[in-house]
């Protein structure tokens, strides 16, 4: 599991008004190191002719350079629209340098209007990627992207090419060269084209994606990194751009050791969000620089931008996914707490437990329904974190007032000064809010249920709001409330832990759903923040298009909770096992609770909305997932 950041200095590309060809627009960047600077080659594109038949935005390829990857400068025109092939726009560079030439391959459209017959792939060759000393068609049939490996692969020269971009579907393939002059006989492809299917990577999961070559491919110790395009429900208005990578094996490069199994980039920039092409993120480039993967992408369709991710993060992600080995470790006695028969309280489910570690004993309280559909609290305990040394025989918190008649979900709980408080959602069979309530520790640990405070809704009418927990510690003398409203999750800060007083009213957004991705559809709190060394650690939950619950990890701010400092890219626990996939609502993990010990972060959790189980996985794998 992985973080992504996106740059500070985004975008690093924007169009520049004084220059005409480039006054629209700067984007599709693909970096190549030179010495000690950095050089973009990226597209650039001007406003309209308006003198000119017919009147089209024009593209070249342009580059610029930069000493600190930052600020770049001396930009100007690498490639223009100049030959028969490229007459109406060179598009969307990839670099490769082979010996002491570079491979400049580009999109060249060669005919108006565009169609699939005039779209195909170009290449310019260059010495010093200042002069072009050569530019020859490559395909013969419509394509849109390629790139040469950085090297040659058993004695070839080999490269990735998106064949029938336009034509649909689009496929990824593989193909190798004897010798530069193939890369543009149209013989040497027509014979290939012959065999595509032999050719082709298999990364498409539905029919209707769209599927694109992104970055030139980046070697690491463990294969090479392809960096690419994945455009979910292409052809829909509710089409999402996103990215993704793969893991190619270093010898055999059509062999794929590795995945991401969605985007872990979705656009949610500002800068992604608004241009030419709104609501657009196109990977273009990468380059490992120090300890991280830095790809760089077009936004929009108008601007030029870099995300980083650190290195040994995302391929030990890609690994998990591939070989299913998790850090996290599931149970084995999974279930822990099931329903029990005849106990009509608990009979249709026991899930979505909270936890807390005290007095040598891990306690978990339990959401219960009962045989006609209205939740409680249960309780049970564990010396080893395991196993259920005691349950209770009866619920230890229930409905009681009339805005939770319907129901008790989904308890959180903390300590703070030696009094549990535990927030929970309150249904009233309309509209669930937020509810706390509060018990002393000692009376907590002698089990007298009785001292549990009358709960008060804290959250406003009318508003679905639930998935409440609280900051552990006071922030400037003030404490914070973490909730979820409608699909985000918010937080509020209160003066005191007098919830006859204090209310939330207002929503800091802190995370929202990235449209398209594995949390795309909502997110929601799963277990109470603890501090670590790095900062609060907090889990969540994401649901996607699919209705899977999954659950990510945030690493909040120490002097300003509020502020998300890390968030991982894709999840780190999801349905697997039949007691998570298979219950009263299909594939679903739902944590409400976490137990730290040892150094061993426990997680207790709901399955498919029926069970309880438990997850492992050390702190230190964990907050590695949050590395930035």
């Amino acid at each position: 599991m992985f973080t992504v950041t996106r740059f500070l200095h985004n975008p690093i590309l924007s169009p520049l008004r004084e220059h005409s060809w480039e006054s629209a627009a700067a984007f599709n960047p693909c970096p190549i190191i030179q010495g000690r600077k950095t050089t973009l080659v990226y597209r650039a594109m001007s406003d309209p002719e308006l003198l000119k038949e017919p009147h089209i935005r024009m593209s070249v390829i342009a580059r610029a350079d930069s000493k600190d990857g930052v600020h770049y400068e001396n930009r100007s025109i690498l490639i223009s629209p100049d030959a028969d092939f490229d007459r109406y726009g060179c598009e969307d560079p990839r670099v490769t340098k082979i010996g002491k030439t570079y491979y400049i391959f580009y999109t060249g459209l060669g005919g108006y209007p565009f169609s699939v017959d005039n779209i195909k792939v170009a290449v310019a060759l260059s010495e010093d990627l200042k002069t072009i000393t050569e530019k020859h068609l490559v395909t013969p049939f419509n394509a849109k992207a390629m790139a040469l490996f950085p090297e040659k692969i058993n004695g070839k020269l080999a490269a990735l090419v998106t064949v029938n971009t336009d034509r649909k579907p689009s496929d990824i393939c593989f193909i190798e060269f004897n010798k530069p002059e193939d890369i543009w006989s149209a013989d040497y492809w027509n014979e290939w084209y012959k065999n595509l299917d032999e050719h082709k990577l298999n990364i498409r999961r539905r029919l209707d994606d769209h599927i694109e070559l992104g970055a030139v491919p980046v070697k690491t110790d463990k294969g090479w990194l392809f960096v690419y395009s994945h455009i979910q429900r292409y052809d829909r208005p509710d089409h999402v751009f996103g990215i993704e990578t793969l893991l190619l094996d270093a010898q055999d490069p059509k062999k794929i050791i590795g995945s991401t199994k969605g985007p872990f980039m979705v656009p949610e920039a500002y800068y992604e969000h608004v241009g030419q092409v709104p609501h657009t993120i196109f990977p273009s480039g990468a380059l490992i620089r120090g300890e991280h993967l830095e790809i760089y992408y077009g936004a929009a369709d108008s601007y030029g931008a870099v995300a980083t991710i650190p290195l040994d993060s995302l391929l030990n992600g890609l690994n998990i996914n591939m070989n299913n080995q998790s850090p996290l470790r599931r149970f084995k006695g999974n279930p822990i707490i099931a329903p029990r028969a005849g106990v009509l309280w608990e009979a249709r489910g026991t899930f979505n437990p909270a936890a807390i570690d005290l007095g040598n004993k891990t306690h978990i309280l339990y959401r219960a329904v009962s045989d006609d559909n209205i939740s409680s609290i249960g309780y049970a305990s564990s010396s080893d974190g395991f196993s259920i040394d005691e349950r209770s025989n009866k619920p230890i918190y229930r409905p009681r007032l009339e805005f939770e008649l319907r129901g008790c979900e989904d308890p959180r709980v903390i300590l703070i000064d030696r009094r549990i408080f535990m927030t929970y959602t309150a249904y009233d069979g309309i509209v669930p809010r937020v509810a706390v309530t509060s018990i002393g520790s000692d009376e907590f640990l002698k089990k007298k249920w009785s001292a549990w405070r009358a709960p008060e809704i804290i959250t406003p009418m009318d508003v679905d709001n639930k998935d409440a927990t609280i900051l552990p510690e006071a922030v400037n003398e003030k404490y914070l409330v973490f909730h979820r409203v409608h699909e985000s999750i918010c937080a509020d800060f209160i003066a005191s832990l007098d919830f006859s007083r204090e209310k939330i009213t207002r929503c800091i957004e802190m995370l929202s759903p990235r449209k398209g991705m594995w949390d795309g559809l909502k997110v929601g709190i799963s277990t109470p923040p603890v501090r670590t060394p790095k900062g609060w650690l907090m889990l969540y939950h994401g649901v996607s298009w699919s209705a899977i619950y999954r659950v990510g990890a945030i690493l909040l701010d120490f002097e300003d909770p509020t502020i998300v400092l890390a968030r991982t890219a894709i999840p780190f626990f999801e349905p697997e096992e039949d007691y998570e996939r298979l219950g009263s609502i299909q594939n679903v993990v739902f944590p409400c609770g976490l137990v730290v010990r040892g150094g061993v972060v426990y997680i207790y959790y709901g399955g498919a909305d029926s069970v309880v189980g438990v997850a492992t996985i050390k702190l230190v794998e964990l907050l590695a997932m949050l590395k930035i």
